[in-house]
């Protein structure tokens, strides 16, 4: 997206024009001697850039991870960790695009696959986002899927990029713990045909701002997908013809709004199939 290179633009232009900032960490800091690392002196903010591999969701390979302030022996630093770097702190401030440095940046290896990454748990919850057109909103969405036990989110259609800095910061962390994968329309109707096979009972529930059937009369206890339409026009035809089931999130009647905000119907659709669940949970 433009968005991400632009950021990788002005990191390598950083990068060449303060160079000198960037200098390797004792070789101590890779055998965890922590004791032979400075706690920080003169050196203000720093932050450590290691290359890791990671079972998190959405990305593997490259990780930075900060040291903001108190002692180096306080970095988290994983077991995988191999080559490792500082960087100066006002040149990470630079990189970060924000006023205040963020506490955590990462630059990382976009994870490659399809529907295979998604969880398949024996009774699994998928939210599908067909064309999503506003960053805040999918990151919303990522977050309420984590809050709310989803095993993974699938994109469709044309809509914003999963991997802008948008997204990744409305999700206050949880684009690292929910598999999102892109499909295009005829690997979303495959991978709907192969869980059909696989789970029986599965269901697909669309929604719809149309009066039609209330979510809490909808039976969500099964294998299921939640079907979430573009802000805009929601969702489309070949969709619509594929679900079950579609069902409304009752308003009040006296209310002016049309329809909830795309982010907030999924909150509310995932916490009624948590609700419905509770009861089987040992």
């Amino acid at each position: 997206s433009a968005g991400r290179l632009e950021f990788l633009d002005r990191l390598e232009g950083l990068l060449r024009e303060r160079a000198a900032p960037v200098v390797a960490v004792d070789e101590a800091l890779k055998r965890r001697d922590f004791e032979r690392l400075p706690a920080g002196g003169g050196l203000g903010r720093t932050r450590a850039m290691l290359k890791v591999e990671d079972g998190c969701a959405n990305f593997c390979a490259y990780c930075v991870i900060p040291y903001a302030r108190g002692p180096v022996r306080s970095l988290p630093l994983p077991e995988a960790a191999a080559e490792v770097r500082r960087l100066a702190g006002e040149l990470l401030d630079s990189l970060s695009g924000k006023e205040d440095g963020s506490e955590l940046m990462a630059v990382v290896k976009m994870r490659q696959g399809g529907a295979q990454l998604l969880r398949r748990p024996a009774n699994p919850l998928w939210v599908l986002f067909d064309r999503p057109s506003n960053r805040g909103n999918l990151g919303s969405l990522l977050r309420s899927c984590d809050c709310l036990g989803a095993d993974g989110l699938i994109l469709t259609g044309h809509g914003v990029d999963l991997y802008d800095p948008e997204v990744v910061t409305a999700s206050m962390g949880s684009f690292f713990r929910v598999p999102a994968v892109q499909l295009e329309n005829s690997q979303a109707a495959a991978f709907l045909a192969a869980m059909r096979e696989e789970y029986p009972g599965f269901q697909t529930i669309g929604t719809t701002a149309h009066r039609q059937h209330p979510i809490y009369g909808a039976n969500l206890t099964g294998p299921l997908l939640l079907m979430l339409g573009n802000e805009t026009d929601g969702l489309s035809y070949a969709f619509k013809q594929s679900c079950d089931q579609l069902c409304t999130i009752p308003m009040a009647e006296d209310s002016s709004a049309s329809s909830f905000n795309v982010a907030c119907a999924g909150t509310v659709l995932l916490y009624e199939v948590s609700r419905q669940r509770a009861p089987q949970k040992k």
